[in-house]
């Protein structure tokens, strides 16, 4: 028997801790820059950004009233069908993220696996979803929890300047202190769990022992036509949205990769299990919320914020004002997550002189705060969407579109990005592997996204969010142009020693 004492180092806990830290520092060594931020996050803290951007409270929330409108009541059975293919694409981004473990995730991917030029857009591409998807998010903090936790009365101009309120103090937050940000969200990703949990509980007891249950709402089209309901990009297919907006942005957590201890191994399994997680929660939610919508289906549906609605018909205003308590703290944190990842994106591409007033976009004044002015402009980026949508009565929905389509875009072009490099990696005994059930985990990706891109590019419902990501690849170009003309080198070699990185 080998004596502790006398154990081989690889099998002591702390040293593959330190190995991975060292790896890890490695890897940002040979990709030619230098450590700049403290690795304070660990497995728990991983998880937890994943999982607070995916925030399924927000999501379903957000948008259980747009998928009534679209499909009705069983609409919510489209959420394991996307639970499924997102894992997929989730190990499929593990696989990357283990192999490239730096921030700016698929930008930096793309540019060290095929060039520069194609992680310059794969950023932009990013850098437009996180803008989009904020003020979504912080737009639905306002709509369906902060206005009907105070009693206000919901208003456009009221919802927007509420939501650049908000953007404004996550932006003081992050430029702050990482540490703080960090706390904030694990406080809130704990009580978004507990509270998930016991919500879905008490209202299951109080809606079956109190009468309010009506269990065939989970078959019914409710306000929707039922004609061709299964059909082609039907109203089955479109309330894939209610999936396809919150299962999004758990790859945040390779976004601070290099904020993260053993980032090969501990970001790849921190996103798969944040999904798992989110997707076995949700569907016992959306079970019960469905069938506590009683008999009042109409009603609901037509409500500004029908999941509070529900809660407050089961269990009393008091219950519903107490959760809206926790509803707006993980909204706010998963509008805080998403602006962190924003920042370390453009971070990313401004260390590598890849955007306009690099200098200043890149520098981050202290290890434990976030980079200055990249946070800056994510946060500019998304109020000014909110200034253009501040008259729109129908801005919620408009956003969650845009918000959905964006990923999606970024999500397919990753996973061919994956299928065509694959060949040429070189596996090292640290990566982060799939094994013999990599073809099975292809076919389920590719699958998805294919589905998932023709519900949101042929159907009309969706022309504003195809607006959007048309109009924001076409200040892309005009982004792109600038950096080419004041700085062609940096878009046509790579910095460090990719060979030795990958």
């Amino acid at each position: 028997m080998t004596h502790p004492s006398t154990r081989p180092p690889s099998h002591d806990r702390n040293s593959i801790h330190d190995n991975g830290a060292d790896q890890a520092d490695a890897a940002i060594s040979h990709a030619g820059y230098a450590q700049q931020f403290s690795r304070t996050l660990k497995s728990f803290e991983s998880f937890a950004v994943a999982f607070s951007f995916i925030s399924i409270t927000t999501g379903l929330f957000t948008t259980y009233g747009t998928v009534l409108n679209s499909g009705g009541p069983a609409g919510i059975w489209t959420w394991p069908i996307v639970g499924a293919g997102t894992v997929a694409v989730a190990l499929l981004y593990g696989a990357l993220a283990s192999r490239i473990p730096l921030s700016g995730y698929s930008y930096q991917w793309a540019s060290r696996l095929a060039s520069p030029v194609l992680g310059w857009w794969f950023g932009w591409v990013s850098f437009a979803f996180l803008a989009i998807v904020a003020v979504a998010v912080d737009y639905g903090l306002a709509q369906v929890a902060l206005f009907p936790l105070f009693g206000w009365e919901y208003t456009p101009m009221a919802g927007a300047l509420t939501t650049l309120v908000v953007l404004v103090v996550q932006m003081v937050l992050i430029i702050w202190s990482t540490p703080i940000t960090t706390k904030i969200n694990n406080l809130a990703v704990s009580a978004e769990v507990i509270a998930m949990i016991g919500l879905t509980l008490l209202i299951a007891g109080f809606a079956i022992f109190g009468g309010h249950a009506e269990w065939s709402n989970l078959t019914s089209t409710g306000a929707v036509s039922g004609d061709g309901y299964f059909g082609w990009l039907g109203p089955f297919m479109l309330s894939a949205l209610l999936g396809a907006f919150t299962l999004v942005g758990w790859e945040s957590a390779a976004n601070l990769a290099e904020e993260t201890i053993n980032p090969k191994q501990v970001v790849p399994r921190a996103m798969v299990r944040a999904i798992l997680l989110s997707v076995a929660l949700g569907m016992l939610f959306l079970v019960v919320v469905t069938a506590a919508l009683g008999n009042d289906v109409a009603s609901i549906t037509a409500s500004s914020a029908p999941v509070a609605q529900v809660v407050e018909n089961v269990l009393g205003a008091g219950v519903a004002r107490a959760f809206l308590v926790v509803v707006s703290l993980a909204i706010f944190a998963c509008g805080l997550v998403i602006m962190v990842s924003c920042s370390r994106l453009v971070h990313s591409m401004a260390r590598d002189g890849r955007l306009p007033f690099s200098a200043a976009l890149s520098r981050v004044p202290r290890a434990t705060g976030g980079p200055t002015w990249a946070t800056v402009l994510a946060a500019g980026a998304s109020i000014a969407i909110v200034l253009a949508f501040s008259g729109n009565a129908d801005a919620l929905s408009q956003l969650l579109g845009a918000g959905t389509l964006m990923p999606a875009l970024l999500y397919a072009g990753t996973v061919a990005l994956y299928l065509g490099t694959r060949r040429r990696h070189r596996p090292r005994p640290d990566d982060f592997r799939l094994g013999k059930w990599e073809p099975l985990v292809v076919a389920g990706a590719v699958i998805w996204l294919v589905i998932e891109l023709a519900i949101f590019l042929i159907p009309s419902d969706f022309r504003t969010a195809q607006v959007y990501a048309l109009g924001s690849l076409v200040l892309g170009a005009v982004v792109f142009a600038v950096v080419w003309v004041r700085g062609r080198d940096r878009l046509t070699r790579e910095t460090g020693d990719s060979a030795e990185l990958l």
